[in-house]
Order: C-alpha cells, then structure tokens, then sequence
C-alpha cells in the first residue's frame, strides 16, 4: 500500500469516528438534559524533504522550507459541550432543572459508584419491603445522593414534596413532620474528563490519577458554604443542547470529506495499476 493510501486510510477511520458522535448526538435531541459533544482534528506527523539546498535562497517564503508530507489527520479531542438546553415546563412535583449550565446531580451508579446527570426527571420508589420508606431515584431506579453521597429516603407517608432553589427537598409527612435533605450537586471545571456510561449518565475515568489529575481538578462539590451557588427550578425539566441544523451540517461536511478519501484511495490505486501495467 502506497503513501497515498495509509494517509488517506487513516483520515477515514477518523472520519467514521466523528459521523458516530454526530450522529449519537442527533439520536439524543429530545434526551432530557443531553449534552452534545464536539470533535477537534490534528495532523498526525508529516516528514519533510529538503529539496532547496541553501536556505539563504528562500529568503521571504511564507510556507516552511521543503516539501512536507503528512499521514493523515486525527481525532485530537472529543469534548461535552456544556451549553445550557432550553427549558420545558412539566408542572410536576418531582422534576428538576439545573439552570447553571455546569452543575450536574449525583447518582448512585453500577457496583456502588458515583455517576453525574443533567436529567432532573427523578421518581419515588419503595426503600424497603413494608412500604414505609421511599426513595428518590432516578429513571432507571437508581438513588438521588445527597452532598454526603448518601441515598435520599423519606420516611413515612408524604403529603408534600418541594425543593428549593438552592438545592434543598423538605418532604412533609402525613403526621405533622417535616424532613430536609441536601441534593448532592457538583460543578464541573473540566467536562473533558467525564466518561459517558450511558442511559444519560458521567463518569470519571477509573484510571484518574493516570491522567495526572484529581476529582478537586475536575469539579467542586456544591456542599456546606459552596450550596449558594446552586441554581435549580422545581417542575421544569431541561432539553438537550443539540441543534439539528449544526449537526446536520457538521454531518454534510464530514460526509463529503469522507468521500473525497475514498475516492484518493481509488485514484491511488487506479494509478498503482497503470505503473503496474507498463512494460
């Protein structure tokens, strides 16, 4: 296989790369609380030939000196865009829209770790087999935490359920009481980290610290004297940032970038016949 070739085999698996974030990113439009995530390509190294044997002969060219061959471009980043979504009003007790466009809930997440969503639409569920005790979970049954990663359950027959804006749930009971519970809620610095691990849910890498950072580096955990800074409503719920038209662009765009490798790879070996063909 010529040069031509691998520079443009390598472009094109890119490529695909990109499609398949664009187009997960088009499949979630209507995800409630979705972020989008972008792309952003590099050159792979190029070599470059001397073809000029005094550099004092190329006195004011723009360009570098020589003849520079590259192998391709790769994907450099591919980073969660933060944008806040527009918000939908529900009228429903139990949903809740982070208006700060980088806070995120905390979730109790597979083999007892801790995951981060935007997707405030959370539910009631049964702690126990009696019945008396409920817990606030999310879509696919797993717990709400509070700033102390601690599964929030309610204990007793609710009457009423509200939050505050700044991140607060007081249930009232049937018998007069009152119980209080501080959402768990972080604010990410550096969303280049996060992890998707499906069903709309973050993650940090398992290998952190083999990243040379730490979760303080990542986000601030939104406890104590911190909770004035959260912003949250009470029967909205967030849609996902994604803009069709944008992404239906960047898809166009790739496409035709995507064809045009392929058909430098049939050019390349169009050309590798005819060499082949001479006698």
């Amino acid at each position: 296989m010529n040069r031509t070739m691998l520079t443009a085999t390598n472009t094109l698996s890119q490529l695909q790369k990109k499609m398949d974030i664009i187009s997960n990113n088009m499949s979630n439009i209507d995800t409630t609380g979705f972020k989008r995530k972008e792309t952003y390509f590099n050159d792979l190294l190029a070599q470059e030939f001397k073809n000029q044997g005094r550099d004092d002969k190329e006195k004011g060219r723009l360009t570098p000196i020589g003849i520079r061959i590259g192998t391709g471009a790769k994907i450099s980043q591919s980073r969660m865009v933060l944008s806040q979504g527009s918000l939908k009003t529900t009228d429903r007790n139990l949903d809740l829209a982070l208006k700060k466009s980088d806070q995120f809930f905390k979730i109790r997440g597979d083999q007892n770790t801790i995951q981060y969503t935007r997707d405030g639409a959370f539910y009631l569920s049964p702690a126990d087999a009696s019945g008396t005790a409920m817990a606030l979970v999310n879509g696919n049954g797993q717990a709400v935490l509070d700033e102390s990663d601690r599964p929030i359950v309610i204990n007793g027959d609710i009457s009423n359920l509200s939050f505050t804006e700044n991140g607060q749930l007081r249930a009232s009971t049937e018998n007069g009481g009152v119980q209080t519970f501080e959402l768990g809620i972080i604010s990410v610095k550096k969303p280049q980290f996060f992890e998707q691990k499906g069903t709309n849910l973050y993650a940090l890498p398992e290998r952190l610290n083999t990243l040379e950072v730490t979760e303080d580096d990542v986000f601030t955990r939104l406890d104590t004297g911190l909770r004035g800074n959260i912003s949250m409503q009470q029967g909205v719920l967030e849609n996902s940032n994604v803009e069709l038209s944008k992404e239906m662009t960047d898809l166009m765009n790739v496409q035709r970038s995507y064809q045009f490798q392929a058909r430098t790879i049939t050019m390349a070996d169009q050309m590798a016949g005819l060499v082949n063909g001479i006698r």
